[in-house]
């Protein structure tokens, strides 16, 4: 039977950096060439980068975005702890998650979380 995996594909300025970010998340390259970029944690995030058309990515203007669904939370957060957006977090949120956010380098808002537990704050 065949895995069913969804795979964004990110315009990004600068694909290196974009990469640097996306290590620090728990990302490695895994594939693709100077054009674009194939990254996956060896779980179930996959990710693809490539260079955007000039002008085209604002990142103050960026309204894209992902949610990286993962166990645990907390050893991400602890890995990019410097750019966490929220002042505490990871945290549970009214939806029902355990989760914290980062923006990647060309404004993409980027979820980490997974279901909360209960008596999680």
């Amino acid at each position: 039977m065949t895995k069913h995996q969804i795979s964004p594909i990110l315009p990004c300025n600068d694909i290196e950096r974009t990469q640097a970010f996306n290590e620090r998340l728990g990302f490695s390259v895994s594939g693709g060439d100077a054009g674009f970029r194939i990254m996956t944690d060896g779980a179930s995030w996959q990710i693809i980068l490539r260079p955007a058309e000039a002008g085209w990515v604002i990142p103050e203007r960026n309204s894209h975005g992902m949610f990286l669904f993962c166990e645990d939370v907390d050893a991400v957060a602890d890995r990019v702890r410097d750019i966490i957006i929220e002042k505490s977090a990871p945290h549970r949120k009214p939806w029902g998650t355990y989760e914290f956010a980062v923006g990647d380098p060309d404004g993409v808002l980027v979820r980490i979380g997974r279901p909360a537990r209960a008596g999680e704050i």
